[in-house]
């Protein structure tokens, strides 16, 4: 039998009624959990079962949140989050992070912080943040990236006459240098290392009558610009003798040898001013400059002046406190010579007595130098004071005769073998001043 069904005016929600729609063309509120087969995208409000959805971890499933969180699943694409590593030791150059730059990383043993700032394989860059620069994760490097001094020198081949200018001259962009400060006192046959921040002058002759040196030990803000200070005495007087610095560590500078014949080896401090202290001995004892080099190990001196000149070429640890190494010979006997460092060779440099070289020598295996080029063939001097970039070895003045000083700057390559080329002068020409590099 038929179902009776009654038609009302008015919107009502009994059994066998019907819809009505209000007044505002909608459906009152009816019970509608027996109604299937309704698209997702129509329903506006309330709650779908789980078991209703389409869920899972694969491509156009809901992820749905769990007891204990999400389920796995590849965030591979997602961006801007920002996570970090935590582990008991810092980074190192090769650590290699697969967030790349920006990635943090957490000595939980130091309590240290650092940031990728390069994330070049094999060469990563990790900033200290809050360490200072000495806390820094980065590929060795020995040379500096901005300019490199000329300070002190005599001004005439004779040696009678010193003077106190601080030079510098560009690593970025070839030219002349500027007179930038003074020296607290002048210098000639002098010789210098540098520090992060400053750089540093000791030793030398203020007067001809001085053939053993002076003990003074003075340094001077790369910032700045300003004048030299006396940060403290050398050990023993010193003249002609040759540098090294400890850049892996960025700890101490090393003055090796000096006028007459000596073997001494001794260090002053980067980070608290003072004094030198002895370090050790050279295996042979040297006058007339050596050039002087420097690995991440150890220091070398090229050369030197010992009744005749000689070709030896010494080294000595950083770490430890004993007699250096002869570990082979230069290619030619030479003195007041330009010393240089790239990160894995040692370069000897000079012109005269009608001969003139470059010399190389491996830091990774002791053996013999090799000639891999020549002086500017504008110049033929001795006495010019070594500095290193990042990618070129320098050298600048020297004096070409007993009564002449030359100004020229020249500069050659660390990646390819060749020889020197003259790229600017001297503001004022001297021979024997120290040279630094400013990192």
């Amino acid at each position: 039998m038929a179902q009776q069904i009654i038609i009302k005016g008015t919107p009502v929600v009994g059994a066998n009624e019907v819809l009505v729609a209000d007044s505002n063309s909608k459906i009152p509120a009816v019970d509608g959990s027996a109604i299937t087969t309704i698209a997702g995208g129509n329903i506006a409000s309330g709650t779908i079962p789980t078991a209703r959805l389409d869920t899972g971890t694969t491509a156009n499933k809901l992820v749905v949140l769990g007891g204990s969180g999400l389920p796995a699943v590849d965030g591979s694409l997602l961006t801007g989050i920002v996570s970090h590593t935590t582990s008991a030791s810092d980074p190192t150059v090769s650590t290699n992070p697969s967030g790349g730059v920006g990635t943090e990383w957490i000595n939980t043993t130091s309590g240290k912080q650092f940031i990728c700032t390069d994330a070049t394989a094999g060469a990563n860059v990790w900033k200290c943040s809050g360490g200072g620069a000495t806390g820094n994760i980065a590929p060795y490097n020995f040379g500096g990236a901005q300019y490199g001094y000329c300070s002190g020198g005599v001004l005439n081949g004779a040696w009678t006459a010193h003077q106190d200018a601080i030079q510098k001259y560009s690593y970025t962009s070839d030219g002349n240098s500027t007179d930038v400060a003074n020296l607290l006192t002048v210098c000639g046959g002098c010789t210098g290392g540098s520090s992060q921040t400053h750089a540093y002058v000791h030793g030398g002759r203020s007067a001809p009558s001085q053939p053993s040196g002076i003990n003074v030990l003075q340094k001077h803000a790369f910032a700045a610009g300003s004048d030299a200070t006396d940060v403290g005495d050398l050990a023993t007087n010193a003249v002609h003798h040759s540098h090294a610095e400890n850049k892996s560590a960025w700890d101490y500078g090393f003055r090796q040898g000096g006028n007459p014949w000596t073997n001494t080896i001794e260090k002053y401090s980067f980070t608290a001013d003072g004094g030198s202290t002895d370090h050790g001995d050279m295996h042979t004892g040297t006058s007339g400059i050596a050039a002087g080099a420097s690995s991440q190990t150890h220091g070398y001196a090229a050369g030197g002046y010992r009744v005749p000149y000689i070709n030896n070429i010494q080294k000595f640890a950083f770490a430890s406190n004993v007699t250096g190494t002869d570990v082979g010979d230069l290619t030619r006997l030479g003195a007041y010579a330009a010393g240089a460092s790239s990160n894995t060779y040692g370069y000897h440099k000079v012109a005269g007595n009608a001969v003139s070289d470059i010399n190389k020598w491996a830091f990774a295996s002791d053996g013999n130098a090799t000639n891999v080029g020549t002086n500017s063939p504008s110049t033929n001097r001795s006495g010019n004071s070594g500095t290193s970039s990042l990618s070129h070895g320098y050298d600048a003045g020297g004096y070409d005769s007993a009564t002449n000083v030359v100004n020229s700057i020249e500069k050659w390559s660390f990646t390819t073998d060749g020889n020197a080329t003259d790229v600017g002068n001297l503001a004022l020409a001297s021979g024997e001043g120290a040279g630094c590099a400013e990192v």
